[in-house]
């Protein structure tokens, strides 16, 4: 996956906030975090990054300005037409897996990824 996106100046988790607003339509920024099973920080980075590329703009809601509302730009579904289409690669990897293990696998992988996180910052057991 990163091999086929790096020509394109993208990262994986780059690819699926595209692939989500080229797909979904404009969607809140918050709500991505629950979809793509990522950290906030990561999330905020990612953003930030498509922004600076024109590829996507933040707009603050209507009622709560501190909360976005993100949707391609121009720039950025111009560039979604372009990729590589990499719902292959899911396919082949994840094909014949029932949601309910895909999900306990994510569920396991964020919780070790969570852990490893805060021994690295923190340097005590979890």
């Amino acid at each position: 996956m990163e091999a086929l996106l790096q020509p394109h100046g993208l990262g994986a988790t780059q690819w699926y906030v595209l692939y989500q607003l080229a797909h979904d339509g404009p969607t809140m920024q918050r709500d991505l975090l629950r979809m793509l099973h990522i950290e906030r920080a990561t999330l905020s980075a990612v953003v930030g990054s498509l922004v600076s590329k024109g590829l996507v703009e933040q707009v603050p809601d209507r009622v709560d300005q501190r909360q976005k509302l993100l949707q391609l730009t121009a720039a950025g579904n111009k560039m979604w037409g372009r990729l590589p289409d990499l719902t292959l690669i899911h396919k082949v990897a994840f094909d014949g897996i029932d949601a309910a293990s895909i999900a306990t696998a994510i569920k396991v992988l964020q919780t070790a990824t969570e852990r490893l996180e805060k021994f690295s910052r923190n340097g005590v057991d979890v």
